[in-house]
């Protein structure tokens, strides 16, 4: 203690540290480098602040520009299991649930049971895409083609980036011999996911096709 008394003792004798006259009055003054007072106001930087977590919207748009922009098939892959990812993602730890059970309805090959699921999905959720994307896989894989089609039609209304639903379309329109909608439909999936194998030999031989037929 008797150290630092006469530590201090000395800077304000030398000048180097002035305390205020009165109590309230300007804060000290420290010594800058070049020996002049630093400004009485000066305040310490403030510390960086931590950039606000991505919403979900913005995490899409990074995805899927980057998605469009790359040229390797396989990182193609992994930024559109991301972009799924995000897709299923409903913010409602119910409708994921019930989500959850359609999909083993479906693979139980159960499409009336995954019918009833998804019907409660997009009536209590009506604003989540994916739920109205799985009931029109639901449909397709019945053969209801009209009502599988104005699931797509919703689902492209809330995400009109969803390729996986184009690709049902594009699937319907094909089977039904609507190749010139079909090729139209692939050739919009490929606009936002252009390494997608599937598309692009759809895309091929549907054009080969159509041309052999002078359309």
């Amino acid at each position: 203690m008797r150290i630092l008394f006469v530590f201090l003792t000395t800077l304000l004798v030398s000048g180097v540290i002035s305390l205020p006259a009165q109590a309230g009055d300007r804060p000290i003054a420290v010594a800058a480098a070049d020996g002049q007072p630093a400004p009485a106001d000066a305040q310490p930087a403030a510390p960086d602040t931590p950039a606000a977590p991505m919403t979900k919207q913005a995490r899409l748009d990074k995805l899927f520009s980057d998605l469009k922009r790359e040229r390797n098939e396989k990182a193609a892959e992994r930024i559109a299991g991301s972009i799924w990812n995000e897709w299923f993602q409903s913010g409602s730890a119910s409708i994921d649930l019930m989500m959850q059970w359609s999909q083993k309805a479906m693979n139980d090959q159960k499409f009336d049971v995954a019918l009833d699921f998804l019907d409660q999905v997009v009536t209590l959720q009506p604003s989540y895409a994916e739920g109205w994307n799985r009931r029109a896989t639901v449909h397709f894989m019945m053969k209801n083609y009209g009502k599988s089609m104005a699931d797509i039609d919703r689902t492209l209304q809330l995400e009109p980036r969803h390729f996986g639903a184009l690709s049902g379309l594009a699937q319907i329109m094909a089977e039904t011999g609507h190749k010139q909608s079909a090729l139209e439909a692939w050739q919009k999936v490929l606009a936002i996911y252009p390494m997608m194998r599937s598309a692009q030999n759809q895309v091929a031989t549907l054009s080969e096709e159509l041309a052999g037929e002078g359309i």
